[in-house]
């Protein structure tokens, strides 16, 4: 049988049904999306509730996440997910997001919020300022050996630095990185972390040139198509959360799926496939354990979404007939180390708030005894996330530059993310 009569075969079954491993925010969405196209869709989760790292919590009239604290809606697929589930309402953008803080020399600093208030401040140093302005000159498209296929496994930090310098990586980049990630700028792929500047390097040699081309080029095609409604153009943009926190996405899909839709404390033991050479349908079988449960059970599927973390997929025993698939393919994963320190302050005892977003910390100024990747002003973003009389701080301790602060006792990491 070929593929094409493979995929006709399966299109012509009424109800096709599908095992989605892995109970996040992924996998929430992949389930969703195939439940409204009438696809029979159940979720396993191996813990004892839903959402992955997305969990807010509410304590004492306070409402902090501990995991993702905003998202983007950059992709066509988020936004139609939003409207689909009714979220508009929900949203929540924080206030002053544009005014964002990096520590420099112990304290600190507002960034500028574009390249040319960047250039005119003090931040940089004249020579790192000099080499961004000479940027879009000196990286011509037609210079392959400055831009060829070699640098495909360039890291994050050697390709800035090819750009703009060792200061751009020290004090923008790798703060950036950072509290992003958890990572540092010389362990991640630039091609993988950044795919859109990484392209147009390929495309354009300069970054800074490539960047303003397309800009140009969007808005030309935006200028060139109809005008939308009203309700689009007042819509905000940037980062946003939601009343209740980030959970309250993950929970508005549960709410979508159904209890049935969803398996909690079901850990997925093994996957078998068998195909007889007739048939697409029910070819896997999944066998899970449910806690109380004596013995695994399990059920047959026509298809298989795995979404759940490669150290859990690793645990996982997975058959081809007779024989045991090997899962040598997949690539060694580091999972880096992460502790959140929610603090409250009365306002009466914060002489000098920052009004914004909140501060990130390079790793150089752990020179000046600062060891924390970055706190976000909570209720500065969202006031209704505290009392009125509170300030709310999330931060953030550990990752790739400090793994065993991440484990290390609460007062241990008290100590390290207070200023001056």
């Amino acid at each position: 049988m070929t593929a094409a009569a493979k995929d006709d075969d399966f299109g012509s079954k009424k109800s096709k049904n599908v095992a989605v491993i892995g109970a996040g925010v992924s996998g929430l969405a992949a389930a969703y999306k195939l439940k409204s196209n009438g696809v029979k869709v159940t979720v396993f989760e191996a813990e004892g509730r839903a959402g992955g790292k997305l969990r807010s919590v509410s304590h004492h009239d306070l409402i902090w996440d501990e995991g993702a604290n905003t998202m983007t809606e950059s992709e066509v697929e988020v936004k139609s997910l939003l409207d689909d589930l009714g979220l508009r309402e929900k949203q929540q953008f924080p206030i002053a997001q544009n005014k964002r803080y990096i520590v420099r020399n112990g304290m600190p600093v507002l960034i500028p919020t574009n390249p040319v208030a960047l250039i005119k401040s003090n931040f940089l140093s004249a020579q790192s300022k000099l080499q961004i302005i000479l940027e879009p000159f000196l990286w011509k498209k037609n210079e392959s050996s400055k831009v060829s296929d070699t640098d495909i496994q360039e890291s994050v930090g050697e390709f800035f630095q090819r750009h703009f310098g060792k200061e751009v990586v020290d004090y923008l980049i790798d703060p950036f990185v950072a509290g992003t990630s958890a990572g540092d700028p010389e362990s991640l792929s630039a091609r993988h972390n950044f795919p859109d500047l990484w392209n147009l390097e390929k495309r354009f040699g300069s970054i800074i040139a490539g960047a303003v081309k397309a800009k140009l080029s969007a808005k030309k095609e935006k200028n060139g198509e109809k005008k939308g409604s009203s309700e689009k153009k007042k819509r905000q943009h940037g980062s946003f959360s939601f009343l209740g926190g980030m959970q309250t996405l993950t929970d508005t899909l549960c709410t979508e799926l159904g209890k049935d839709g969803v398996k909690l404390e079901s850990k997925v033991l093994s996957l078998s496939y068998s195909y007889d050479g007739k048939s697409t349908f029910e070819n896997w079988s999944v066998s899970y354990a449910s806690k109380g449960g004596k013995h695994a059970q399990a059920s047959s599927y026509d298809a298989i979404i795995m979404t759940a973390p490669l150290c859990n997929v690793k645990e996982i025993n997975i058959n081809k007939g007779r024989n045991r698939f090997s899962l040598d393919f997949l690539p060694q994963m580091s999972y880096m180390p992460l502790s959140v320190i929610i603090t409250t302050f009365k306002k009466e005892d914060v002489k000098r708030p920052l009004e914004g977003f909140g501060v990130l910390v390079p790793s150089k100024e752990q020179q000046n005894g600062l060891k924390t990747l970055g706190t976000l002003f909570s209720s500065m973003m969202f006031p209704d996330r505290s009392p009125k009389d509170l300030y709310l701080y999330t931060t953030f301790v550990g990752g790739s530059r400090n793994k065993e602060l991440a484990k290390a006792s609460t007062y241990k990491k008290l100590q390290t993310f207070h200023f001056g």
